[in-house]
């Protein structure tokens, strides 16, 4: 590998490496303080604007090195193997639901943590969703992907669209669950992909738009910050976040950078602690579906330019837009 894919390499790890633990803590969870809205000028500042040129650059360029990462001692073997145990995605997907789910109930919650259960109704279909994906069959499957569908409408009810946007990529593993065995089976992990990228990328212009609940919790979790000043370091922590939801739905986050991620998420617990084991447990699953996967079976958009220039330049600008139009969108119905 040459010099300058090596530096990009480790570049790109360290920063990985570095990444402010707050990007993976969803901030309801934990801030103490109310959430107050910044002006958009403010959101948009000359380091905000700076920071965004540099990392479109470093994904147009990284778009095109990524296959020299499989040259790294091992990496082929690694890949190899992976690729022979894809076939046990989907029951990854099917019984890490389950526990994930299990974890939920005993903490007497639906979804996320701060979804309480307060009727035994709610406790009664979550242990039938339970029981449901244990059974090993694909109709059992869909009987469940039905009712959490249906239980997830109510929370949605609850709490708003807006709301609950920031855990879309439970209707990805719904619509997954309920497509198996179907003609419909290939879609399955591509929407996963997608519905869980928008999410993360959601919940990361949260940081920048309520800035003052991310501060509460780098500043009562003693968070390190890498030397950053915690403003500069919110934006930052943000950034790598919406970075890696963006990187899942145009199809150019692979096993490695996969592998990363998760570690990261995995220390995110052990700070927050079980607050952060029982909110990101699925997520947990959902990545390592990721690392087996890698992105083989996803046709990724950036295809579409032939050329190394064209690609380059369509993915600086197709992530600005995207950036911009998150923000635009949250800024909006915030």
């Amino acid at each position: 590998m040459p010099l300058n894919k090596k530096g990009l390499f480790s570049f790109l790890v360290t920063l990985l490496l570095a990444t402010p633990i707050t990007a993976y803590a969803h901030v309801k969870w934990f801030a103490q303080v109310e959430p107050e809205k910044v002006p958009m000028e403010e959101i948009l500042s000359p380091f905000f604007i700076t920071f965004a040129i540099i990392v479109a650059v470093i994904l147009a360029i990284l778009s095109q090195v990524m296959d020299y990462f499989l040259k790294i001692p091992y990496a082929a073997k690694v890949d190899h193997f992976l690729n022979g145990i894809r076939k046990y995605s989907r029951y990854i997907l099917k019984y890490g639901t389950a526990l994930a789910f299990i974890i939920q109930i005993i903490s007497g919650t639906m979804f996320a943590p701060e979804f309480e259960i307060t009727e035994g109704w709610q406790t009664i279909v979550m242990g039938f969703i339970i029981v449901t994906l244990l059974i090993p069959q694909h109709f059992s499957t869909k009987v469940a992907a039905f009712f959490m569908l249906g239980l997830f409408i109510t929370v949605w009810q609850d709490y708003g669209w807006f709301y609950m946007l920031d855990y879309g990529f439970y209707l990805a593993i719904i619509f997954v669950l309920f497509i198996g065995k179907t003609n419909l089976e290939g879609w399955g992990f591509p929407f996963l992909y997608l519905g869980t990228g928008l999410s993360l990328c959601w919940v990361a212009v949260e940081k920048w738009v309520y800035p003052s609940m991310t501060l509460d919790i780098v500043v009562n979790h003693r968070v390190p910050t890498f030397g950053f000043d915690p403003e500069t370091f919110i934006i930052m922590a943000a950034f790598v976040e919406f970075v890696v939801g963006y990187l899942l739905v145009v199809g150019i986050l692979n096993r490695i950078l996969g592998l990363v991620v998760t570690l990261i998420f995995i220390s995110t617990s052990l700070l927050f602690g079980m607050t952060e084991i029982i909110g990101h447990a699925m997520i947990h699953i959902v990545l390592i579906i990721f690392i087996i996967e890698g992105v083989s079976f996803y046709h990724p958009p950036i295809r579409i330019h032939k050329t190394k220039m064209d690609q380059l330049v369509f993915v600086f600008l197709n992530f600005i837009f995207v950036l911009a139009t998150f923000i635009l969108i949250y800024y909006r119905f915030a």
